[in-house]
């Protein structure tokens, strides 16, 4: 048999083999690789590069190398989730780096990090003033997890205290130009909505790139030429729009009317109304 052949046959096999068993290790992001991830991914992909080259006299050597570094990890891995000492051991530990704005030199000294270090992690985070942190984590992945004081963290609406709707995730109804019928069921709405949505903006269903309807019912377009403006959303604009009107009519129709009845109805209606613009205006303003 040809070298080459005899190569090309041990590599598919190595690469068969090593997709199976690391699929058996469960998914982890790369992102996220901890050090003994990364020995274990560097181990793996070493041994089975060797075997593929015929580097490894012994294959049943190499086969039971492959086997151990999956299995064994993926054993380790079990055991983490259930016990804590376990992740402590294979993962390691938080390390405090910054406590109330003090940056910790011996916890630097512990996580080899310099300040310099430090500084760029915090970067990193949008942090250019350190005293600015209350609290600042070094993770097992090597991630600074920070923590800005109370008077430097971005205003919310919990710390203005409105009232928020609740959102739920946008739905993709068209993709690559094709219409995807369940999320469109899943938002309670059919294809005769989405067309009438799309005569307004004045294009075609195999025009539309991307089209997503979000929790408000708004659809937002994205269109193969870029060259094309799209017109913005204006569901929320236009039950806004109404509503004002409605308040506008029936406060016409208090002073304009003869029976005081109906005057005293419409009048109530109009601050009915009045009270609603103002609960839900906020939410109605793109």
């Amino acid at each position: 048999m040809p070298e080459w052949l005899n190569i090309l046959i041990r590599s598919a096999g190595a690469f068969a083999l090593t997709l199976f068993l690391v699929r058996l290790m469960g998914k982890r992001q790369t992102s996220r690789l901890t050090f003994f991830d990364l020995v274990t991914v560097i181990v793996i992909g070493v041994t089975a590069a060797a075997f593929s080259l015929n580097l490894v006299k012994n294959p049943a050597g190499g086969l039971i190398a492959l086997a151990v570094w999956t299995l064994f990890p993926a054993l380790i891995y079990v055991l983490a989730i259930k016990y804590k000492a376990v992740r402590d051991i294979v993962q390691g530990r938080e390390t405090v780096l910054i406590n109330h704005g003090k940056v910790l030199e011996d916890k630097l000294m512990e996580a080899r990090m310099t300040p310099e270090d430090l500084l760029s992690q915090l970067r990193k985070k949008n942090v250019f003033n350190f005293a600015d942190v209350e609290f600042a984590v070094l993770e097992p992945t090597g991630e600074v997890s920070v923590l800005l004081r109370k008077e430097k963290q971005p205003v919310t609406a919990k710390t203005l205290n409105m009232d928020v709707g609740r959102e739920s995730a946008p739905q993709t109804v068209i993709l690559d130009g094709i219409i995807m019928d369940e999320p469109l069921a899943a938002m309670g709405l059919n294809r005769k909505w989405l067309h009438t949505e799309l005569e307004k903006a004045g294009v075609a269903p195999e025009n539309v790139f991307i089209a997503q309807v979000d929790s408000t019912g708004q659809i937002y377009l994205d269109l193969f030429d870029d060259a094309i403006q799209v017109p913005r959303p204006k569901t929320k604009d236009l039950v806004l729009a109404t509503l004002k009107k409605c308040q506008a009519d029936c406060e016409l129709y208090a002073l304009g009317t003869q029976r005081p009845e109906a005057g005293e109805v419409y009048g109530r209606c109009a601050g009915t109304l009045s009270e609603v613009i103002d609960e839900i205006g906020p939410l109605l303003k793109s």
